[in-house]
């Protein structure tokens, strides 16, 4: 008999390629995880596990019962969200792991909602950069992502994952007010291509997006200033650091003084939000309410207004 705990165990193996990486993760020490996993081999009689200086990775039988270990992990999921239905009155806790921009834009205003339509809800939360709240909800370490689309994101069709869209925002150019494409209603990343440039560090899923931008307008761009915080990125453009790439929502409640604000020519670069569960758990009676309070959030006309945010119109004084 395959013991559900340790299939846990082989997809964490998995998803962090090392067993030392796998055992913080589940908060087990390494041993540990060495011992699950050599009782699961014995449990199954094939070697699951190969491991090397580079770190761990499934072997093919390894990858077999990782297939069926997605399928079983999420079906006791939603054997988890049924027990919880019938035992509801609905009330406990759910944590919700969510980047800064996301959770005033739509965590914040889901937890209000809550509080008027499931006030035995309790919403934690936990700011996490756009590509790592998935990884947390893998972990259990939260019940919901609210995630940024990124290179190397768990695809749609990911058996681990339930993801439900909740709003895409394009990016806009900002710069400093007297820069020589000021007065232009629209500005074209190629133009950009000489200037220098502030950016998210390399890991987070905004770098990906403004990089592959200007690729695709055939230049590197030449970052010289680096943050992950929006508000001192539009700092430095107002300084006259260099120019940048913004998405919409971030522009919200910033000081904007000393740089204009201008949507991208052409198809703008976009950053795609999604909320994720661990597949099965979707249902749940109290996880299924705030996927639905973050729907609301994130609809045209909801409280957090997400799919309908509008570029600021900034001018030089």
């Amino acid at each position: 008999m395959i013991d559900a705990r340790r299939l846990r165990i082989l997809r964490a193996v998995a998803d962090h390629r090392t067993v030392t990486a796998a055992a913080a993760a589940l908060y087990l020490t390494p041993s540990a995880v060495s011992q699950q996993l050599a009782a699961l081999e014995q449990e199954t009689g094939h070697r699951l596990v190969e491991r090397g200086a580079r770190g761990a990775r499934l072997t093919a039988a390894g990858e077999i019962l990782l297939t069926h270990a997605n399928a079983v992990l999420a079906q006791l999921e939603r054997a988890e969200a049924e027990l919880a239905d019938y035992g509801a009155g609905v009330g406990g806790t759910v944590t919700v792991a969510a980047f800064a921009t996301g959770i005033g834009l739509v965590l914040a205003p889901a937890i209000a909602g809550l509080a008027r339509s499931a006030p035995g809800i309790r919403v934690r939360v936990q700011d996490a950069e756009g590509d790592a709240s998935v990884p947390m909800v893998l972990d259990r370490q939260a019940d919901v992502a609210v995630a940024v689309e990124y290179r190397g994101a768990p695809g749609e069709d990911d058996r681990r994952l339930t993801r439900v869209p909740l709003y895409s925002e394009p990016f806009d150019a900002v710069l400093p007010a007297g820069h020589r494409l000021a007065d232009e209603e629209q500005v074209a990343v190629a133009d950009l291509a000489k200037d220098a440039w502030i950016g998210p560090y390399p890991g987070n899923p905004c770098h990906d997006v403004v990089v592959l931008a200007c690729e695709y307008a055939g230049f590197a761009p030449r970052l010289e200033h680096s943050s992950d915080d929006f508000h001192a990125v539009v700092a430095l453009a107002g300084a006259g650091a260099g120019v940048a790439l913004v998405p919409r929502s971030a522009l919200r409640g910033t000081e904007l003084g000393g740089v204009v604000v201008r949507p991208v020519e052409g198809v703008a670069p976009t950053r795609r939000v999604f909320a994720a569960v661990r597949q099965g758990a979707e249902g749940h009676p109290l996880i299924k309410p705030v996927l639905d309070a973050l729907l609301a959030a994130a609809r045209p006309g909801g409280e957090g207004g997400g799919a309908s945010v509008t570029a600021p119109d900034v001018r030089p004084a």
